[in-house]
C-alpha cells in the first residue's frame, strides 16, 4: 500500500503531446520529500526515444535525436524507474498526461499500468484549481504568484520541472498535513498543532509583553490616527 510518508513529485518530457500517435517518452524525474522536506533523493534518465521530436515539443524542452542517440532505452530504465515509485504517493502536475505516456510505455513491455503498480497519483493541477478557481494553475503561473523562483526555468526540463513542482505543492499546502484544505485544528492547550509533525510539533502562541513606554507611544499614534479624516480607527475601537 503505498505510503502517504514519502512523496514523489515527478514529471516527464516526450517527443509529442499524445502517445497514441507513437509519440516517447525522452525524459523522466522524480524527487523525493518526506514531512515537507525534499531528502535528495531522485530518480532522473533521459531516454532514447528512437524518433524525432515534434516541432511544437522540441521547442518546449530543446532535447534534440542527436543529443538523445547514445541514451538508454525505455526498457532499459524500466526495472529501476518501477522499483524508485513503488510505495510511493505521486504528485504529478496534470497527471494525465504523464501517466498516459508511462502507461503506453509500459504497456510496449508487458509490464502494469501506472494504477496497478503500489502507488496513489495525486493531480496538483486540481489542487491549484480548487485553491485558485478561474486563475492560471501552470507551472509557471503558480511560481510566479506563490513567489517560487523559476528564473531557470528557461526550457522544460524534467529534473527541475519536478523541484519546482515540489516548492510549489509545499507553499500552496503551507501548514497541511494533507490535501484536505480544511483549517488546521487549535490544540487544547491553544497553540496551533503543525499536522505534519503531530502533537509533538505543537507551536505555541507567543505573547508579547509591552512595556509602559512602548504602549504610551502607540495609544498616542492611535489617537493621531483617529483625530484623522477617517474618523476613529479600528484599532481604537
Amino acid at each position: 500500500m503505498a505510503s502517504p510518508d514519502r512523496i514523489l513529485f515527478l514529471d516527464t518530457e516526450t517527443t509529442g503531446f499524445d502517445p497514441k500517435l507513437g509519440h516517447r517518452l525522452i525524459e523522466v524525474a522524480a524527487v523525493e520529500a518526506r514531512d515537507r522536506t525534499l531528502t535528495g533523493r531522485h530518480f532522473h534518465r533521459y531516454i532514447n526515444p528512437e524518433r524525432d521530436s515534434d516541432e511544437g515539443a522540441l521547442k518546449v524542452h530543446g532535447l534534440t535525436r542527436e543529443f538523445l542517440s547514445d541514451k538508454p532505452k525505455f526498457a532499459d530504465i524500466a526495472p529501476e524507474l518501477v522499483e524508485f515509485i513503488t510505495g510511493a504517493r505521486l504528485h504529478i502536475h496534470n497527471a494525465a498526461f504523464d501517466i498516459g505516456f508511462l502507461d503506453a510505455e509500459f504497456t510496449r513491455l508487458g509490464l502494469p499500468r501506472v494504477a496497478e503498480l503500489d502507488v496513489e497519483v495525486v493531480d496538483t493541477v486540481t489542487l491549484a484549481r480548487s485553491l485558485y478557481p478561474g486563475k492560471k494553475n501552470s507551472l509557471d503561473a503558480l511560481c510566479e504568484r506563490l513567489g517560487v523562483n523559476n528564473a531557470e526555468r528557461t526550457l522544460h526540463g524534467a529534473l527541475l520541472d519536478a523541484r519546482l513542482l515540489a516548492e510549489v505543492f509545499f507553499a500552496m499546502t503551507r501548514g497541511q498535513a494533507s490535501l484536505d484544505m480544511s483549517v488546521t485544528p487549535a490544540s487544547d492547550e491553544g497553540g496551533l498543532v503543525d499536522p505534519d509533525r503531530g502533537a509533538a510539533g505543537r507551536v505555541p502562541l507567543v505573547r508579547i509583553e509591552v512595556d509602559a513606554a512602548s504602549l504610551e507611544r502607540h495609544l498616542g499614534y492611535l489617537a493621531q490616527l483617529s483625530a484623522g479624516k477617517m474618523g476613529q480607527s479600528v484599532w481604537s475601537a
